[in-house]
């Protein structure tokens, strides 16, 4: 068996888009395998070719609804029933990630749950990208391969040659982040300190920092609603920026997130394509992180380090 034999790339049906373009990056084609839908919304999975004694690798972000989730969870399944040697678990985005701890009194911890889910499935690695919290790797007790999208996104904003720029972060919690930026890009740093009334819902927010003639970058982990990046950059145009852009790892964009980028002060809001987007948008630009995620999987399947990925 040649090496390029010895492991197969399968999708789950909403990231077949990604899965795709990792396959054609690694010179290998995607996996058959097929959803069978029952009429009461049941679902189950199938592959309609031999897996036996091979590294399987199932490509599937778990944004909503949770049939993502359950289909990744089948997949994992079926993939061990069908004596897979090992099952390596792609999910570019991990979602369920910002229930994370107890924020509060009788909550769940999402992340935990999801992570405790995958495990009793039966994968023996993950392979995901700019967690909500680094420390949801911990959740796992296989090897996780935590990638992060600045491998992307810092050689596009550099590819901008903008001058007098400024990475922001539009909360404090997102500051390492930014902070990491800025030293890479050689640039300051300033800070957004908000408020929140409720989930997605921003009360208050004040700059920290001088953001005035300067191009100013936000950077942040995933955009929801876009309550707060757009806040945020509607109050750095108004206290004197050039101009102001947004970055971020996941496009979440739910409810009335379109119609508020496209009315506010961003020039353009980029994005790597872990989650589809089908609104349309012309300040929305999507980076494809296809090629990173199949040299990780090549280096896996090689047993070569993955360090080298990493920008910052």
């Amino acid at each position: 068996m040649t090496e390029k034999d010895s492991f197969l790339v399968f999708s789950g049906t909403k990231t077949r888009y990604l899965a795709e373009k990792i396959c054609q990056s690694l010179g290998c084609p995607l996996g058959n395998s097929v959803m069978t839908r029952f009429s009461d919304g049941e679902f189950a999975v199938s592959y309609e070719q031999s897996i036996r004694g091979r590294d399987v690798f199932l490509v599937q972000s778990t944004f909503p609804n949770s049939d993502n989730l359950m289909e990744l969870l089948l997949m994992i399944d079926a993939a061990k029933r069908a004596s897979a040697r090992n099952i390596i678990a792609v999910i570019p985005y991990f979602g369920w990630a910002r229930q994370d701890r107890k924020d509060k009194p009788r909550v769940s911890i999402g992340a935990k749950l999801v992570a405790d889910l995958l495990s009793v499935a039966g994968i023996n690695r993950l392979i995901t990208m700019d967690l909500h919290a680094d420390q949801i790797q911990g959740f796992f007790n296989v090897p996780v391969d935590h990638l992060y999208a600045s491998g992307v996104i810092l050689p596009y904003l550099q590819s901008l040659q903008l001058e007098d720029l400024c990475i922001a972060s539009p909360d404090v919690g997102g500051s390492k982040r930014a902070n990491t930026y800025a030293k890479y890009l050689g640039c300051p740093l300033v800070l957004c300190n908000k408020t929140r009334a409720r989930a997605n819902v921003v009360e208050s927010m004040q700059i920290i920092g001088d953001v005035k003639g300067k191009n100013v970058v936000i950077v942040d982990d995933m955009v929801d609603t876009a309550g707060t990046i757009t806040k945020a950059a509607d109050i750095m145009k108004a206290a004197g920026a050039k101009s102001v852009r947004a970055c971020a790892s996941h496009c979440v964009m739910s409810g009335p997130a379109t119609d508020r980028v496209q009315e506010s002060a961003l020039e353009e809001i980029v994005f790597t394509n872990s989650i589809p987007y089908t609104d349309r948008c012309d300040k929305v630009k999507q980076l494809s992180v296809a090629d990173m995620f199949a040299e990780t999987i090549r280096r896996v399947v090689e047993n070569e380090s993955i360090s080298s990925q990493y920008l910052v």
